[in-house]
C-alpha cells in the first residue's frame, strides 16, 4: 500500500515524480498509523523521547517485577529489560478481561512484595502528614525505574499544605503502553486501578492516580481516595493523531525518501500537520 500524506488544509499523494514543493511551509508528523502494531512500536522507539538509561538497580527491579508478573499469569516471554515487563503486561491485556487483569496485577504485586514487610510498614506508619510525605519521597527515589523521572510537589489537604504528591513528568509505563495499544484501558487496568487498591489495602494509604493522556504525565496524590466518578475511567481510546508531534526539519524530498525507506507495505499512512511560517 502506498504511503499517503494528509495535511490539515490540503492533501498530497505522492505518485511517480510528483511531490510537494512549498518552501514557506514546515511539516510536522502528527501520527504514524500502522498495521500490525509491531511496526508502530519499532518506529516510535526511534524517537529520543523513549531513551531511558537503566542502572544496575533499575535492571534488577525491572526483571524482578517482570518475572513476578510472568509467574503469576503463567505466560512467559523471552525479552529482557523493560521490554520484558511491557510484553508481560501486554500478554495479560490480550488474554484476560479487565477485571481479571486487575486481579492478576494485584496478585503479582503481592508476590513481589512480602506481606510481613507491608504489614510492618502499615503498623509503623499510620496515615499522617509525615507518612504521606514519606510515601511521596520514597516513590520518587525508588520507583523512577518503573514510571520515569518524577518529583514531589505540594498540594493542600485538610486545609494544610503538604508535599504529598508525586508528579511524573512523562510516565514510562503510560508512554510504552499507549503508543503500542492506542487504548487507555491498559493504563487503567494494569496500573492505575490495581496500584491504588494494592497501596491502600496493603499499606493503609489511600492514593489517587491521575493520568494525563494528553502529555503522558501522571500524579500520585497520597492521602486522597480516587473519586467515584473518576474522569480517567471515561477516557476514549488514545489518539496518536491528536497527541504526538514529531517535527521533521527536512525538505519535502527528504521526507519522501524517509517514508520510502521506513514504511513497510503494511503501513496505512502518515498524517501530517502543516504549520504556516509567520
Amino acid at each position: 500500500m502506498d504511503a499517503k500524506l494528509i495535511t490539515q488544509h490540503r492533501s498530497y499523494i505522492w505518485g511517480g515524480r510528483r511531490g510537494m514543493h512549498n518552501p514557506r511551509r514546515s511539516l510536522s508528523v502528527l501520527a504514524v498509523l500502522a498495521r500490525p502494531a509491531d511496526n508502530l512500536t519499532s518506529l516510535v522507539k526511534e524517537s529520543p523521547n523513549h531513551h531511558h538509561t537503566d542502572n544496575w538497580f533499575d535492571r534488577i527491579a525491572i526483571n524482578y517485577l517482570s518475572q513476578s508478573v510472568q509467574a503469576t499469569t503463567g505466560l512467559k516471554n523471552s525479552k529482557s529489560g523493560y521490554e520484558s515487563l511491557v510484553e508481560a503486561a501486554a500478554m495479560v491485556s490480550r488474554n484476560f478481561d479487565p477485571i481479571k487483569q486487575c486481579e492478576l496485577v494485584m496478585e503479582a504485586l503481592d508476590r513481589a512484595f512480602p506481606s510481613p514487610i507491608l504489614s510492618l510498614i502499615r503498623t509503623l506508619l499510620p496515615q499522617s502528614k509525615f507518612t504521606r510525605e514519606y510515601f511521596a519521597a520514597f516513590t520518587t527515589l525508588f520507583f523512577a525505574w518503573l514510571v520515569g523521572p518524577c518529583k514531589v510537589i505540594e498540594s493542600e489537604i485538610n486545609g494544610r499544605t503538604e508535599k504529598n504528591v508525586v508528579h511524573i513528568q512523562k510516565c514510562r509505563f503510560l508512554e510504552e503502553f499507549l503508543e503500542e495499544s492506542n487504548c487507555v484501558g491498559m493504563c487503567i487496568n494494569l496500573c492505575k486501578n490495581p496500584s491504588q487498591k494494592f497501596i491502600k489495602d496493603s499499606l493503609g494509604m489511600p492514593v489517587n492516580m491521575v493520568p494525563n493522556f494528553d502529555d503522558m504525565s501522571c500524579q500520585m496524590i497520597f492521602g486522597q481516595d480516587p473519586p467515584r466518578d473518576d474522569p480517567a475511567l471515561k477516557q476514549p481510546c488514545y489518539k496518536l493523531s491528536k497527541q504526538r508531534k514529531v517535527t521533521l526539519l527536512v525538505a519535502p524530498s527528504d521526507i519522501k525518501k524517509h517514508v520510502e525507506d521506513k514504511i513497510s507495505p503494511n503501513m496505512v499512512g502518515y498524517i501530517f500537520d502543516q504549520e504556516l511560517e509567520s
